[in-house]
């Protein structure tokens, strides 16, 4: 194994003191000329220097390492903002581990343990539902985190989301407006409050509309047996021929799911059926009528996830703060039938 080289070995071969190696290496050349700055550096990229950053953890009581733990990081929506969160991080020197949960109380402990086992400084967290206990534990142990996308009623933490119920009235409204008065949707299966938020928009926006919601018109799928689930909803509204005019998703997964079910019963979007999704995904753009979706800044939420999370580092930010980011209907083609 080949011996890995230290500052020693750098100041040894320029024949200079390992103290003035070191100011250099860790950007504290102070008064270091900038020939001799610059001959250091040479050396440590020709001797294939690299620094001991355990040691360096030690020193200074921080790894400058971020844990960000999602639902499904192959979903385009997590994967977007785990790449808006990298590149953030990387601008103050922090790198960023990720994992997914796949929704599971049991693997998020996991990844939480194995985050913190390698001292991360502070956690990004998109919660799965029934890990509130987890987080309190954070809490308790005064580790910093920032829960995104989803939150709990209960919990007093920072926060960057969006109006959740605002966002999915509006989608309904629009499916109104297009002519559409039989609207469904289709939700997951559980009881976290970003998606009882879209539930509560949903209704509201047909009630406010003198449109009675009907039980039989909200589809609900588990995140485990989706495809299964959400089929057998889906055509109990679309089969033998359609019984509702207009299907509002309340999550892009869900969307995809139900794009397929369309294309297998021939269903032709939009002059049969009006679409809507919440998020965006590549998918949409490949279907013959483009997929109208509510956006959600991703860019607003994975920079302030970061900004808040390294305020809490720095111990700049006490009290939790909430933050509310954007969002808008990118209205397409599979909202575009007129009934009026």
């Amino acid at each position: 194994m080949e011996k890995k080289v230290s500052i020693k070995d750098i100041a040894r071969h320029l024949g200079v003191s390992t103290a003035l190696v070191s100011y250099v290496l860790n950007n504290k050349a102070g008064r270091v000329s900038v020939e001799m700055a610059e001959k250091i550096r040479q050396a440590a990229t020709e001797l294939n220097y690299r620094p001991n950053l355990i040691a360096r953890s030690l020193q200074s009581g921080k790894t400058n390492t971020l844990g960000l733990i999602v639902a499904d990081i192959s979903n385009p929506f997590f994967s977007h903002i785990a790449r808006i969160v990298e590149d953030e991080a990387k601008k103050s020197g922090y790198t960023v581990i990720f994992g997914s949960s796949d929704e599971s109380v049991e693997k998020s402990q996991a990844l939480m343990d194995a985050l913190l086992n390698r001292q991360v400084d502070a956690l990004i967290i998109a919660p799965a539902e029934f890990t509130e206990e987890q987080l309190r534990a954070l809490q308790k142990k005064k580790i910093p985190f920032v829960l995104i996308d989803r939150y709990f009623k209960d919990i007093q933490a920072n926060c960057v989301r969006i109006d959740n119920y605002r966002a999915a009235y509006s989608a309904v409204e629009h499916l109104i407006n297009t002519g559409n008065k039989r609207i469904a949707m289709m939700a997951y299966d559980t009881g976290m409050r970003h998606i009882a938020e879209r539930i509560e928009g949903y209704k509201a926006a047909l009630k406010d509309n003198g449109i009675t919601p009907q039980e039989s018109w909200l589809v609900r799928a588990s995140y485990h047996h989706l495809e299964e689930e959400a089929t057998l909803g889906m055509q109990k509204l679309l089969s033998p021929k359609p019984v509702v005019d207009a299907f509002f998703f309340a999550t892009n997964s869900l969307a995809i799911q139900g794009i397929r079910q369309i294309i297998r019963l021939n269903i032709k979007v939009p002059d049969e059926l009006s679409v809507i999704s919440f998020d965006e995904a590549d998918a949409f753009d490949f279907f013959y009528a483009p997929i109208t979706y509510v956006r959600q800044s991703l860019e607003d939420i994975g920079r302030n996830a970061v900004q808040l999370v390294l305020g809490s580092i720095a111990r700049q930010e006490t009290a939790p703060r909430e933050v509310l980011v954007d969002a808008g209907l990118i209205i397409r083609e599979s909202t575009k039938k007129q009934h009026l």
